[in-house]
């Protein structure tokens, strides 16, 4: 029993040097390029900077720009701030919900099909910022039913004016949203992969139908991959290049640079939320699956 416990702990012990290993290139960049300017706009967001041509001026001031942001000139952050939520809220599901889709339709053996799983990569590959920036702006990213059969007006008869804004950029960008999923379906695809096909052997000898194996088999599996999928996907849609807080966060620099830097902290202290939230319901679904086996 010792042995069994001893060659047990020398294997975590192996498993974490080597996971050690893979994070530590991550670690190391970000102490020599991304500690320093990140503490170091933390530091402005509590002064008043002023450049000159001698040199940097910083005049402490408190949370100062904080107030300012989030009461006084409130109107300039949740006037963008709240659409841009909403439309996160209804672009997240369709991502992850397409992408697991197409993933289980990948996984199936079709001729062709590292083709098929190609061309849903392409887009990861190509779709960088300043593409995706031009295909919105000349208008390629939208779906011809939209304008033929006024699905606009229909949104805004029947939504409040809150919700119908989002909808509908949502609408209008839907194709781009489809292409921003094959990190999602690459994922996915591993993900079923690492599924032993033993079980869905039992499962069919048992009885059950595919529809049944999926929601109890595929499904409670996929849910460590499901919460990764999120959590890359929260990012990637605020970090968005067209996110309209990012836009005032960079428009701000020239104006203040203690002022942006407060508006950026915000915001990213926003992600952090919307980040412990997916943690803490994936939490409570892995508990609720734990519980029930």
């Amino acid at each position: 029993m010792k042995f069994i416990r001893k060659r047990r702990l020398k294997a975590e012990t192996i498993r974490n040097i080597e996971g050690s290993f893979f994070i530590a290139p991550w670690v190391t960049g970000f102490l020599l390029f991304a500690a320093y300017p990140l503490i170091y706009t933390l530091y402005m967001s509590f002064h008043k900077v002023n450049m000159y041509v001698t040199g940097i001026e910083t005049r402490y001031v408190g949370m100062y720009y904080y107030k300012q942001i989030l009461f006084e000139n409130g109107s300039e952050l949740y006037e963008d701030l709240f659409p841009f939520l909403r439309q996160v809220l209804i672009m997240l599901p369709i991502i992850i919900v397409f992408s697991l889709l197409v993933a289980m339709l990948l996984n199936q053996k079709f001729y062709g099909r590292m083709i098929f799983r190609s061309v849903f990569f392409l887009p990861v590959i190509f779709s960088a910022g300043p593409i995706v920036f031009e295909l919105i702006t000349q208008g390629q990213g939208t779906l011809g039913f939209l304008e033929k059969y006024d699905v606009s007006a229909l949104i805004d008869g029947n939504l409040s004016g809150g919700w119908a804004g989002p909808i509908k950029t949502v609408l209008e960008s839907f194709v781009l949203i489809l292409w921003y999923s094959g990190v999602e379906i690459l994922i996915f695809l591993a993900g079923r992969q690492t599924l032993p096909q033993s079980a869905y052997e039992a499962a069919r000898i048992d009885g059950a139908s595919p529809w049944e194996c999926f929601w109890k088999i595929t499904l409670p599996a996929m849910v460590p991959f499901i919460f990764l999928n999120v959590i890359f996907c929260v990012v990637d849609l605020f970090t968005f290049p067209q996110n309209p807080i990012l836009q005032k966060i960079e428009t701000g620099v020239y104006d203040s640079y203690g002022y942006s830097s407060a508006f950026s902290w915000i915001y990213f202290i926003i992600i952090l939320f919307f980040l412990g939230l997916a943690s803490l319901v994936f939490y409570r679904i892995n508990k609720s699956y734990a519980s029930s086996r």
